[in-house]
């Protein structure tokens, strides 16, 4: 997590402020534990895609590596854990200081334990699974995950496992932007 940034002086290195915001509780939540910033758009429109974009670099100098979210308005947003945050010195409400330049390979996203299982289950899903990119398999999670309800998550896994076990080797309908159907977006301020 500390690994630092390529120098200011490259090109594909991206360098800006941001404010770091809490995000509003929702449904309830208590305690939530991380931060969040919105990239400026002069930043953002510097990023090879308006959809999910794995970057690394630093942030006040303290080295990481991420997956910026669409923000369904043609910009990105980070989500800023408490490591992270901490390892910082940042605190909500304060600007930090981020240089970002998106990574060469895309990193394996983590892969949610009820689908895994659901993989595990289904050989020939598994199989095409194994076989498609790191993007490929971001999107499908991102794809499962979007949807609020239990139901719809549980019915997603079973449809990805059947698409998958046929040869589908991207998840279909997702718009990976938010622009088109807002399954991803920015979270909201607590202070705005």
């Amino acid at each position: 997590m500390t690994k630092a940034t390529k120098k200011c002086t490259d090109p594909k290195v991206i360098q800006f402020k941001a404010k770091l915001f809490r995000p509003k509780a929702t449904n309830g939540a208590r305690g939530v534990t991380w931060t969040f910033l919105k990239l400026p758009k002069k930043a953002s429109a510097k990023l090879p895609s308006r959809g999910m974009v794995s970057v690394e670099g630093t942030f006040n100098e303290f080295g990481f590596q991420a997956t910026l979210e669409p923000d369904g308005q043609g910009g990105h947003w980070l989500k800023v854990d408490r490591k992270l945050r901490e390892g910082a010195g940042a605190v909500a409400g304060e600007s930090v200081s981020v240089a970002i330049a998106p990574m060469a390979e895309e990193p394996e996203p983590k892969v949610p334990a009820d689908l895994r299982k659901a993989l595990t289950a289904a050989p020939k899903a598994k199989a095409v699974w194994s076989d498609i990119t790191p993007v490929a398999r971001r999107d499908w999670i991102q794809w499962i995950i979007s949807g609020k309800r239990a139901e719809t998550r549980t019915l997603r896994i079973t449809k990805a496992c059947d698409m998958l076990a046929k040869g589908k080797r991207r998840a279909c309908c997702f718009d990976r932007s938010g622009m088109y159907d807002k399954s991803l977006s920015c979270p909201v301020a607590a202070d705005e």
